[in-house]
């Protein structure tokens, strides 16, 4: 009898999970944003084998327009991929060990379904597509029904993700706000989050959600599928950011989070190192502590904010990304320190990680590995209105940070992967440009512009060339995107220097 609850006792204890494995996360994944520059299969596949290389075992997979979606066609777009593409990549995943997870947004951040006529009377608003009306659940429910089956037949996945996340009009059309007005905002989000997600385990799927709206309105939690996941999005602020975070906590929903390494402010001019790093530092080491069961790096290419271009009164022509990043080519750094904090349970060394990143990527020493991170994160300010954000600063001071910067860069030789170092040259010079342009357009806003001062400033901007940051930029990024892509963000990059050239050379005939 003893011997056996011996025996009994130590099959127990070898059973039971290591401290190690209980903090650990059972999702280490990554999501892609393919809603703009869509990243060419060869250049998916080799990405994710990288990440699979490293322990990721989840991808959560936002293809938006990119998908061949068959029913409701209309919606894809030109680089969409094709079905055969899409269950080979997804074949190719299984064969790494890694969960693919379709992201559909079915709530906000849909303008790339709304924007086409066939589901105008979905719209909450007849001028911004971003957001259905949540009181139009029955049309809403046979659209998302078959954009969620369509998704189920080519991914395999146990989990769905419906978004969910910054529905900005909440209220906004007269049904939604008389809803809101009787129930309060909280039951017209969770009302149709409900629907979404009882359709979604009715289809045999568990759903995920981004968490911010309901932590802002506890109460959307209150009758949803115990099947449900949050995911708690943080990229370096408070917890409480956008709700008590506590009752949440307490909700009982199983809860995975999801720092960033491409967020707002980044833009094409402007990446934010410190925070990024900071928030793989502090975030990942909190989530765990908190006991949430998934961690989920998020890389996004634009805010999902469009600015919609209108041909008449009522009829769409286009839209246009409100802000855009450099593409994930250039963050290999920040993918690695990702990478780096899943396996080891201290928070991120950032300086250790920096000397060891650089050592083994380009061969540097410590002195160059500080003066190369000492470039990168000079004077990380943003230009609103003209004028740096968050500092006193002058623009023709920050204009000079980011050249002093640019120097120091090109003074540091790789021994090694010098393509990869290409992009941090390309992303420095890309910044000065731009902060080149907005000195011009500072000197024309002044007080004491005239159209004589124009030829000077045109001389200015010439001398530029943006046209050679274009060449680069295309040579770097032909394996990873398409050349419309390419050609696009080009364009976008260079409308404020195309413009203030216009204008110059206009002032300069006078």
């Amino acid at each position: 009898m003893k011997i056996r609850f011996i025996a009994c006792l130590l099959l127990i204890l070898l059973s039971r999970p290591t401290a190690a494995q209980q903090d650990d996360f059972k999702i280490k994944g990554f999501h892609l944003d393919l809603r703009i520059q869509v990243m060419k299969m060869p250049a998916l596949k080799a990405f994710v084998l990288n990440l699979g290389k490293h322990g990721i075992n989840t991808l959560v997979m936002e293809w938006e327009a990119s998908y061949p979606y068959e029913k409701h066609a209309v919606i894809s777009n030109s680089n969409a991929y094709t079905r055969k593409e899409i269950t080979d990549f997804i074949s190719y995943c299984d064969s790494l060990h890694i969960d693919v997870i379709p992201l559909q947004q079915s709530f906000g951040h849909v303008e790339y379904i709304l924007r086409h006529q066939r589901y105008k009377d979905l719209r909450e608003d007849q001028k911004d597509y971003s957001q259905v009306n949540p009181t139009r659940e029955a049309a809403c429910k046979a659209l998302f029904t078959d954009l969620f089956s369509d998704m189920i037949s080519t991914h395999h996945s146990k989990y769905l993700h419906i978004g969910g996340d910054e529905t900005y009009l909440l209220g906004h059309s007269p049904e939604s706000k008389a809803k809101a007005d009787s129930l309060g905002k909280g039951r017209l989000y969770g009302d149709y989050i409900k629907m979404l997600c009882e359709l979604v385990v009715k289809l045999g799927k568990t759903p995920l959600v981004w968490a911010d709206i309901a932590l802002k309105y506890p109460d959307a939690l209150k009758g949803l599928p115990k099947e449900t996941i949050f995911i708690d999005w943080n990229y370096g602020w408070d917890l409480n950011r956008f709700g008590d975070h506590e009752k949440l906590m307490q909700s009982g929903f199983e809860i995975w989070g999801s720092p960033a390494l491409r967020s707002g402010p980044d833009n094409y001019y402007l990446t934010d190192w410190d925070k990024h790093f900071n928030n793989i530092r502090t975030f990942i080491p909190q989530a765990r502590q908190m006991g949430y069961k998934g961690i989920v790096m998020t890389s996004w290419s634009t805010s999902g904010i469009y600015d919609q271009v209108f041909e008449s009164a009522t009829e769409m022509t286009d839209m246009v990304a409100v802000r855009r990043v450099y593409p994930v080519s250039g963050f290999d750094m920040l993918v690695s320190a990702y990478l780096e904090s899943l396996h080891n349970k201290q928070p991120l060394d950032i300086g250790s990680f920096v000397n060891d990143y650089t050592r083994n990527k380009f061969g540097f020493t410590p002195a160059q590995a500080r003066r190369f991170y000492k470039a990168l994160t000079r004077a990380p300010y943003d230009v609103s209105q003209g004028r740096p954000v968050g500092t006193n600063i002058a623009l023709s001071a920050l204009l000079d940070s980011a050249r002093l910067s640019g120097q120091d860069l090109r003074q540091l030789t790789p021994a090694k992967n010098k393509s990869l170092w290409q992009h941090y040259l390309l992303m420095s010079d890309i910044r000065i440009f731009y902060l080149a342009c907005m000195q011009v357009q500072e000197v024309m806003n002044s007080d004491n512009y005239t159209a004589d001062k124009a030829s000077m400033l045109l001389r200015q901007l010439q001398a530029l060339d943006p046209g050679q940051l274009d060449q680069r930029f295309g040579e770097l990024n032909k394996e990873l995107l398409y050349p419309s892509d390419i050609a696009l963000e080009n364009a976008a990059r260079n409308a404020r220097y195309q413009s203030l050239i216009a204008k110059l050379t206009a002032h300069a005939r006078r």
